[in-house]
């Protein structure tokens, strides 16, 4: 884990004045002042807030999410929480994608009525989206049964209800993780829709699941000619590790020349969550192979993961118990989808989670 950098020199002040002055770029040396914000510099950034350029308050929550995902030990809730209330519905989503990491049990009722009722169809999606991580921690048994309940069921409602196709998708990936008796048919029921769209939601669903059912309906996308659709069937064998993936995926990233790069991203990281025969030689080939500075970082973050993928399996073997929680934390994506109408958007630093 990366340790937490000294905060510049400057005063609270040089940064609020930094941010209100439109005539230079804010720059990045001030970000860090964001994290762990003291409650009078908040007060401070809350009087000036809505004086802030908007794009340029869109910018300031995107870098910090950036370096949000880069530095865990970093924490910028705070001005989260302040941005939620902001009069733009751009801002409001940013904002809910800066808390994807926070389990605050607090959140989950400012999110259920941001989903139900916000005005901004992109802040309803991102709120949907935000909400699969309580229903995720409601599986593990971390929060009241009573409210995980409550969080499925108004994600049940979004879904069936009438509003548009894109936070009824990100209502449906959410309930992904739900062990609910419903939730085999409404997955069932997106995927069998018709549209592309759904098909993908349907297949980012039961990737989260942690139920094998799946297998076929998966195997019968890694080739989709959608690739929305056939990004999402990829992770989705990633995140069930599904073994019969395993040799469509190794034949995909040898013979693939030309691989769209989320594709070809997204087909690396199942197979080092699948592991076994030939994956780490095929990886070691693409590291050796590559000339991509970016990519040989990412082939070796899979490398990594794969030794843990390698290792689990092994204690299998060995006969020592892996528990449906530690399974389930290998494929939790708390991730919070971008508020694109695209399931297979994600940030490559944030696949790594997957």
């Amino acid at each position: 884990m990366a340790s937490k950098p000294k905060k510049p020199s400057v005063t609270f002040k040089e940064v609020t004045t930094a941010l209100l002055d439109n005539s230079r770029p804010f720059s990045p040396r001030y970000l860090h002042h964001f994290s762990d914000i003291s409650s009078s510099d908040l007060e401070d950034l809350k009087k000036i807030w809505l004086q802030v350029n908007l794009d340029r308050r869109v910018a300031l929550l995107e870098d910090l999410e950036e370096l949000a995902e880069a530095d865990t030990v970093l924490y910028f809730e705070d001005v989260a929480h302040l941005a939620l209330s902001d009069p733009d519905g751009r801002v409001r989503a940013t904002a809910i994608r800066l808390m994807w990491e926070s389990d605050n049990i607090r959140l989950v009722p400012v999110f259920t009525k941001m989903m139900l009722e916000d005005k901004e169809e992109i802040v309803r999606a991102q709120a949907a989206s935000a909400l699969g991580l309580f229903v995720y921690i409601g599986e593990m048994e971390a929060i009241a049964s009573f409210s995980h309940r409550k969080i499925e069921d108004d994600l049940l409602k979004v879904l069936s209800g009438t509003d548009t196709p894109i936070v009824r998708r990100r209502a449906l990936e959410s309930l992904g993780f739900s062990s609910r008796e419903e939730a085999p048919a409404v997955f069932r029921k997106a995927y069998d829709d018709g549209d592309t769209q759904w098909l993908a939601s349907a297949l980012f669903a039961m990737g989260r699941s942690a139920d094998e059912q799946w297998e076929e309906s998966i195997l019968k996308n890694l080739n989709h000619s959608d690739p929305d659709v056939q990004v999402e069937a990829i992770r989705a064998a990633g995140q069930l590790e599904l073994d019969s993936a395993r040799e469509p995926l190794l034949k995909m990233i040898e013979e693939g020349e030309g691989l769209d790069v989320d594709l070809r991203a997204a087909a690396i990281w199942s197979l080092s969550q699948i592991g076994g025969e030939g994956v780490r030689e095929a990886l070691d080939r693409l590291y050796d192979d590559t000339e991509d500075e970016s990519e040989a970082e990412y082939i070796e973050d899979a490398l990594d993961n794969l030794s843990f993928t390698d290792g689990v399996a092994d204690l299998g073997m060995l006969g020592f118990p892996v528990d449906e929680e530690d399974r389930l934390n290998t494929i939790i994506d708390v991730n919070e989808q971008e508020e694109d109408d695209q399931s297979g958007d994600h940030k490559r630093r944030k696949k790594k989670h997957d």
